[in-house]
């Protein structure tokens, strides 16, 4: 009985500490919301769009750049028009972190992300 009580209590504490830890995300990321004023410039956030212009998705990412920012190896998606919205937002992240928001130029100013 002791023991049982002991794990029980040993799950309660942990829980909030694990979550809290999951759920964290970088000071410096983007909201959802940002992503998706973004998305609307960009694609009127069609998050699945193939024009054939070479670039893919609601955010308008191009192959290369998806593979470069691990797209892929994230999402199991070697396209980013097959990803989700949240992959989508994900690896793009990782593009803002490392190009900016200039990565997607005039959408970029027109959302009011610079």
């Amino acid at each position: 009985m002791r023991m049982r009580m002991l794990v029980a209590a040993l799950v309660i504490t942990a829980a909030p500490v694990a979550a809290g830890v999951a759920t964290a995300a970088p000071s410096d990321a983007a909201t959802l919301s940002q992503w998706d004023r973004l998305a609307q410039c960009e694609s009127g956030q069609r998050w699945h769009i193939n024009t054939g212009n070479g670039y893919y998705g609601g955010l308008q990412i191009s192959r290369s750049t998806w593979k470069a920012y691990g797209g892929p190896r994230l999402t199991g998606n070697y396209w980013p028009n097959k990803a989700t919205r949240l992959e989508q937002v994900k690896v793009a992240e990782r593009i803002k972190n490392g190009q900016g928001w200039g990565a997607w130029g005039a959408c970029s100013y027109r959302a009011g992300l610079r």
